[in-house]
């Protein structure tokens, strides 16, 4: 049983659903459960920084319901935004009612949208990045895949990487900075991809001009069956799950910062460049995204069987606390900046 914990993770889209049905005050009921109810909870419940042993870990690779519960994430989303266009484009609903919407599908695609995509976006099967590029499109964030990983994996931790968060930028400001910069650099490895193998800009192997092709065709699917109100919707919809999307990455190498060895290289990403979690809420309804050292140290390895590095540098409270810590950069400076490294910060 303890490996369906992770069906928890669809009590953020059950909640959104539940908001939808409901509407009035309800339409706000995402919000106060993600960013209210579970850092309680994990303010509660004890941190777990047990990791599997060699057998269990060989056990939890061999059974699929690890992947088919990521997999099922694709219907659920998808589901839920066209029940969403279909209430707001029918419904009269207040500006309240409107707005609390918006903000709960945006917390579901950057949860159960984004954040699944990306741990599928690892994976070496087509039919796995496939659906994974498909979780990505409600956010306009295709080019996600691409930048993640064959720039950010590369780079994290250094100045080069636009998703990793300087020592003492804002998360308004690495907002901006990373959406320009991570989709800027994604044209860029595309077409250095494209290079690489004497292909064309026009070319069918172009994936961010797909990317672009498909986005606009999806708005435009939105627009002609669900006017002006389900576009406007779907467009702040999803704006919202790419700035959960960023809201993450914020959190996840603020501050920390690779050295240069001799040969004038970066070092190789260790486990002390990414901020870890143990704080067991978070890491269950985001597929344990938290312990995001050893994604890094490993990125090929699967979300059920990330371990927990004492080496790591470890986060005071869980991800969707951090999250809204973030967002009063005053509080979070007072708190984090004295867990970076200070070898880090002086770069």
């Amino acid at each position: 049983m303890k490996d369906l914990k992770y069906i928890a993770a669809f009590s953020i889209p059950l909640v959104a659903l539940i908001g939808l049905y409901f509407q009035g005050i309800y339409t706000f009921l995402t919000p106060i459960y993600a960013f209210g109810i579970i850092p309680v909870l994990e303010l509660l419940l004890p941190i777990q920084t047990k990791n599997l042993t060699e057998d269990e870990v060989a056990s939890s690779l061999k059974r699929k319901v690890f992947d088919w519960l990521l997999y099922l994430n694709l219907p659920v989303v998808m589901a839920l935004i066209i029940y969403g266009l279909t209430i707001v484009s029918n419904d009269a609903l207040a500006t309240y009612e409107f707005i609390g919407l918006i903000i709960s599908l945006g917390i579901v695609l950057g949860t159960n949208g984004i954040n699944v995509a990306h741990e599928l976006g690892h994976r070496q099967a087509t039919n796995e990045r496939f659906i994974g590029k498909a979780l990505l499109l409600p956010s306009f964030y295709m080019h996600f895949y691409i930048e993640h990983n064959f720039g950010h994996h590369l780079h994290a931790a250094t100045p080069e990487d636009p998703a990793t968060a300087r020592y003492n930028q804002s998360v308004y400001s690495f907002w901006l900075t990373s959406t320009v910069r991570q989709y800027f650099n994604a044209w860029t490895i595309q077409k250095q991809r494209l290079k690489n193998n004497n292909q064309s800009f026009l070319s069918v192997k172009n994936d961010m001009l797909w990317y672009t092709v498909l986005q606009l065709s999806y708005l435009a699917v939105i627009f002609t069956f669900f006017g002006k109100i389900g576009l406007i919707f779907a467009v702040l919809s999803g704006i919202g799950g790419f700035i959960m999307l960023e809201t993450v990455n914020y959190i996840e190498h603020y501050g920390l910062l690779r050295h240069k060895t001799k040969s004038g290289r970066y070092e190789r990403v260790r486990e002390m460049h990414s901020w870890n979690s143990n704080h067991v809420v978070g890491r269950i309804v985001l597929y344990e995204l938290t312990r995001h050292s050893d994604h890094h140290y490993k990125s090929s390895k699967k979300y059920q069987i990330l371990d927990c590095h004492d080496e790591s540098p470890q986060m005071p409270y869980g991800y969707p606390t951090s999250m809204v810590l973030a967002l009063i950069p005053p509080l979070w400076f007072k708190i984090m900046n004295k867990r970076v490294p200070r070898q880090m910060v002086a770069g």
